[in-house]
């Protein structure tokens, strides 16, 4: 027997469209309708009528096979054989993280599709896949952060059971899923919640309009609705955990925030499960409240993004000093944020015009994810351009040792790993002529104020601006591609080898650079990470370089000279000390 139910509180009469007959559904007094409804089964399509108008889909659709804005259909997620009885995700203090983005990951751009290079990235040292937003949206393509149906994988990925093919393939393979999340605003187009109930307030400014009401009259189910959504990936689609998106966007003045109610039921989910569950969220804050537990007045998420390290490691590399990278660019942002976690933990921001963030104070570096690139700072690019385009190959391997040395949790962005061309675009696919002119022309406005030419700037409406950025994997066979796919993997090799590596206390590596001469050498434990910046050759001080060991180096004229080590320009090399206790063999 299946009951279904609806939260309509300001509806006078809700109506279940089905198998083209229409039933009235009975209030409970609490805002919600329900009906016994038998006839719904596996693959049943059905909608709501909200006061004789509709049909809508379900604010819970499981499934859109026509789109956002046709029928809801009915699935039956226990009908699913698992494979992975006794699965146990690797701890995210251990995670090596891949993020991607399913349309673009291969050819087909499906679910299925991803699972024929899944041996690549286990392969590469892979411990974690991250996937961008699946939640169905408007059209075909898309990057998915405007997502409307919140429960339904989307369309043209596959079907429900594509994505559970997916996840119990990574299982098979050793490898945790992690889970986009969007819940501070939905997409523009087919976001039908507010014909059910004050899913949104104007109580709150956001970028995307209405902002979601976590805290006003009404707002209980609303909570329930976003925290089930949460709970429903990690329990029917076996996903080990959820990187939440911009979580500085919530407007939330309760006194227990939406973050702490969704960490303390993700908890309760992991002891049922006994399956472990994390939660990673994006901050804009720099307050590490967002990662304490609640017992010390935070929110209880495992990790977040550490934008701090992405600013402090891509000015440096690349040179850049426009929009947020203004308030970075020197050695010493870089040595901060490796050595105290955050760059503005307190201090004077120039981009923001205010002291910014909070000091990290008994929190490691396993509370950090760290990165080189990720879907925003290559996506919100005009071109789409990645580190491989900006930089040299040497320093692009320098870019990738500090990431893969640092005490943070290290993130790749697909195809990172052997220095892909391909770009990745801002795409889109919206079926409303005037939202699609609109999203063109912002595309173009925001662009155009950085000295681009209009028609310079890829059209995100265009088929060939997706197809231009799906991965070629062919790539990767081939020099440079190859070469730095090695780098890679040795450095991965590296970080499994030594326990100082992905030792998180951040106060324990020594950071030691001189800013004129563009050198840093990051030393933890046995190890030190030598880097040259600048554009000339540096003698860089290496303690008793006779009592080390080289075992990696990004060039091969790389010499010792008098207690120093002498890196040409843009180079990066790794020591041990020989008195390990264990064999290190040269690696590159």
């Amino acid at each position: 027997m299946v009951d279904i139910q609806v939260w309509a509180p300001q509806s006078r009469t809700v109506a279940l469209a089905c198998n083209e007959r229409h039933y009235d559904m009975i209030p409970n007094g609490d805002g919600t309708w329900t009906l016994s409804a038998p006839f719904l089964s596996h693959g049943t399509d059905y909608a709501f009528l909200i006061d004789g108008q509709g049909p809508y889909p379900d604010p819970r659709s499981p499934w859109q096979p026509d789109g956002v804005h046709g029928n809801s259909r009915w699935v039956e997620h226990e009908r699913f054989a698992w494979n992975d009885s006794g699965w146990q995700p690797p701890p995210l203090s251990a995670a090596i993280i891949y993020e991607l983005h399913i349309g673009t990951f291969t050819p087909e751009g499906t679910f299925d599709g991803t699972i024929a290079h899944l041996d690549n990235l286990v392969d590469l040292g892979i411990t974690h896949v991250e996937l961008m937003p699946v939640a169905a949206f408007s059209g075909s393509r898309g990057w998915g952060y405007d997502g409307v149906a919140l429960f339904a994988p989307h369309h043209s990925y596959g079907q429900p059971e594509g994505l559970k093919r997916l996840v119990d393939a990574c299982h098979q393979r050793g490898l945790a899923v992690l889970l986009d999340v969007v819940y501070n605003h939905l997409g523009p187009t087919g976001n039908y919640l507010g014909r059910y109930g004050p899913y949104f307030t104007e109580r709150y400014a956001t970028p995307w309009g209405a902002a979601v009401n976590l805290d006003g009259a009404c707002s209980d189910p609303v909570r329930r609705f976003f925290i089930d959504n949460a709970l429903m990936w990690m329990r029917d689609y076996h996903i080990d955990g959820l990187r939440i998106d911009a979580v500085h966007a919530f407007a939330d003045t309760s006194a227990i925030h939406f973050l702490e109610q969704l960490s303390a039921e993700t908890r309760q989910l992991q002891a049922h499960l006994g399956r472990h569950l994390v939660l990673i969220a994006e901050s804009d804050l720099n307050d590490p409240r967002v990662v304490r537990p609640p017992a010390a007045g935070g929110y209880g998420i495992d990790a977040q993004w550490n934008e701090d390290f992405h600013h402090a490691l891509h000015a440096v590399l690349t040179g850049e000093r426009q929009g947020y990278y203004r308030d970075f660019g020197r050695l010493t942002d870089l040595a901060k944020v490796l050595n105290r976690g955050l760059v503005y933990d307190g201090c004077y921001s120039v981009y923001r015009r205010r002291r910014h963030g909070r000091p990290v104070e008994g929190i490691t570096g396993h509370s950090f994810v760290g990165c080189l690139q990720n879907h925003d700072q290559v996506g919100n690019r005009a071109l789409g351009d990645r580190m491989g385009q900006l930089i040299s190959t040497g320093r692009l391997k320098i870019g990738a040792t500090l990431l893969l040395t640092a005490p943070f949790i290290p993130m790749l962005f697909q195809g990172e790993e052997w220095g892909a061309k391909t770009p990745f675009l801002y795409f889109t696919d919206h079926q409303d002529p005037e939202l699609a002119e609109a999203v063109r022309q912002g595309r173009r406005r925001e662009f155009v104020a950085f000295g681009w030419v209009p028609e310079q700037i890829p059209d995100p409406q265009d088929p060939q601006t997706f197809s231009r950025s799906k991965l070629d994997w062919r790539e990767a066979q081939r020099p440079p591609h190859s070469d730095i796919l090695q780098w890679y993997r040795a450095l991965i090799q590296l970080r499994r080898r030594y326990p100082t590596l992905t030792d998180g206390r951040m106060e324990s590596a020594r950071i030691d650079f001189d800013e004129s001469a563009g050198w840093l050498v990051m030393t933890r434990g046995p190890l030190m990470v030598a880097c040259n910046l600048s554009a000339a050759a540096q003698h860089v001080p290496l303690c008793s370089p006779a009592d080390k060991i080289l075992l990696l180096s990004s060039d091969q004229s790389v010499r010792v000279d008098n207690g120093f080590v002498v890196l040409p320009a843009d180079a990066v090399t790794v020591w041990a000390e020989k008195d390990t206790g264990r064999k290190t063999p040269t690696l590159i």
